[in-house]
């Protein structure tokens, strides 16, 4: 008579000191969720409702599964709380005090994210940390992260296509992000540059890099190739899909592409990297994920676990204290607030294709329509916030000249316009417009997001005043004249600070 011997549950191979340590470290991370509930909130809904970030609501049971594939390794060592583990929760409640305050989701996020590591290294030592070391490390991928490929990539996109049109001996014209063919014409979107698909496969091609791959040679080659293919392929994808309506009709290709590159162009691309790679498979899978033999140093700097566990919190409540003493701060605003005059234009009512920035959360928020004795028409924008917070930040996705799924689509930046940032667009006509967008902070205008998120950062952690304001001159037409018109007005209204400034109702 023959059989097996089941092996034990893990808690039974474990001792006190384990279990204890577990306990702990499970009490500190729902602390922290607690704490920083509202980042969590935001994270999830980002994971759920974004088909870029998809893919991150298969991290976490991806964490799971790599700590329980080592969870025999681990049984081997021996968890100690450890003071320079403190180091990693300190910096990552930086980098979400950073975020809170400069109103950037992106760094609260990965803030939040280095914290919960942190505590697993604060709690459990250094030795059982290297043998997590990759699930730690792909923690990152909780992150939504990636959206500054978009631009890059959607550029890249647009040169494929227009190559392979060329190869097929398609008569096709580009203007910026627009592909025209005889049939009718395309927008290469930020949503057809491929950035969902690429950021997939970056935690993809890791995840299989690592389980798969022993030689660091061949983890690379494998990444290498997880990230440049669909690169290649989507731009495949983008002229495939207009070669089919050069043969066909617009309407037939757009709607076959949707269902291609949603439910299967991802599946194959996918399954192609992997068939690839296989032959290249190295790692044994039987084989241990570490030697616990090699993590049997002793451990320095050991702290009391209570002692561990109550600083990991306090240095989080202490952050978040300072973030959540800085909001609730406002400008105080005028009762009313009017467009200004500007000497040799006057004001009209609107004409052709409705445009308006976006500008949720805006405490005021007015648009006026001027022309000139030339006919010249330019439209003046202009958004305030008494104070900045979540769901109230001058800067943020899908703000601006352009809101997202808008009528008007970007077909390329212009050159600033006296320190601003510009946007050449296009509506269903077609017609254009030349939009140009300061923004006001204290005693700095800038044309940059970026000087934004700095000048919003320095004046909740340092004071200042929390007035911010956008303002957007946009000219009807396109080429030089509209430039002309443009440069034209914003020489007429007075400097766009002091402009700025009387809107919004404070002093220069």
């Amino acid at each position: 008579m023959s059989g097996t011997i089941a092996s034990p549950p893990l808690a039974a191979g474990l001792g006190s000191r384990w279990l204890t340590s577990l306990a702990c470290l499970a009490g500190t991370w729902a602390a922290l969720l607690l704490i920083f509930r509202r980042d969590v909130a935001h994270m999830l809904g980002i994971w759920w409702n974004s088909t870029t970030y998809g893919h991150c609501l298969f991290v976490p049971p991806i964490l799971a599964w790599l700590v329980w594939q080592r969870r025999r390794e681990l049984a081997q060592l021996h968890p100690q709380a450890w003071g320079p583990g403190l180091l990693a929760v300190a910096v990552g409640a930086f980098v979400w005090l950073v975020g809170d305050a400069a109103a950037v989701a992106l760094f609260r996020h990965a803030g939040l994210v280095t914290m919960l590591a942190g505590a697993v290294v604060a709690l459990l030592g250094p030795n059982v940390a290297r043998g997590l070391a990759f699930p730690l490390g792909y923690m990152a991928f909780l992150v939504p992260f990636g959206d500054f490929l978009e631009m890059p990539l959607q550029a890249l996109t647009v040169r494929q296509t227009m190559g392979l049109l060329h190869l097929l001996n398609v008569p096709a014209v580009v203007d910026g992000v627009l592909i025209t063919i005889p049939n009718g014409y395309f927008e290469v979107a930020e949503a057809c540059s491929g950035t969902k698909f690429v950021i997939a496969m970056a935690a993809y091609g890791v995840l299989v890099a690592n389980v798969c791959y022993v030689r660091w040679q061949r983890r690379a080659a494998f990444l290498a190739m997880a990230l440049v293919v669909p690169v290649l392929a989507n731009g495949v994808r983008a002229a495939g899909t207009i070669y089919a309506a050069h043969l066909t009709s617009v309407e037939a290709a757009t709607g076959f592409d949707h269902i291609v590159y949603g439910w299967v162009f991802f599946a194959l691309v996918m399954a192609a990297v992997m068939a690839i790679g296989w032959r290249w498979f190295d790692r044994d899978p039987d084989a241990p994920w570490f030697d616990p033999a090699a993590l049997q140093a002793p451990v320095t700097w050991t702290l009391r676990l209570p002692l561990a566990t109550a600083l990991v919190l306090a240095i989080a409540l202490l952050f978040a204290g300072w973030g959540w003493a800085g909001e609730g701060r406002t400008a105080p605003l005028p009762a009313r607030s009017v467009l200004p005059a500007v000497p040799g234009w006057r004001q009209v009512a609107g004409e052709g294709p409705a445009w308006a920035p976006n500008y949720p959360g805006a405490d005021r928020l007015m648009l006026g329509h001027y022309a000139d004795a030339q006919g010249r028409r330019v439209d003046l924008a202009v958004a305030v916030y008494a104070g900045q917070r979540e769901g109230k930040e001058l800067v943020g996705f899908g703000q601006g000249a352009i809101r997202e799924n808008d009528r008007w689509v970007r077909i390329e930046d212009l050159p600033p316009l006296a320190g601003s940032s510009g946007v050449r667009m296009t509506a269903p006509g077609p017609v254009e417009r030349q939009t140009f967008t300061w923004y006001r902070l204290g005693d700095v205008t800038t044309g940059s997001p970026r000087r934004v998120k700095l000048e919003t950062l320095k004046g909740k952690l340092l004071g200042g005043s929390p007035l911010a304001v956008a303002v957007l001159v946009s000219a009807h037409g396109g080429g030089q004249a509209a430039r002309a018109a443009a440069e034209d007005f914003v020489a007429a209204a007075a400097p766009i600070d002091r402009l700025a400034a009387s809107v919004a109702g404070s002093a220069r």
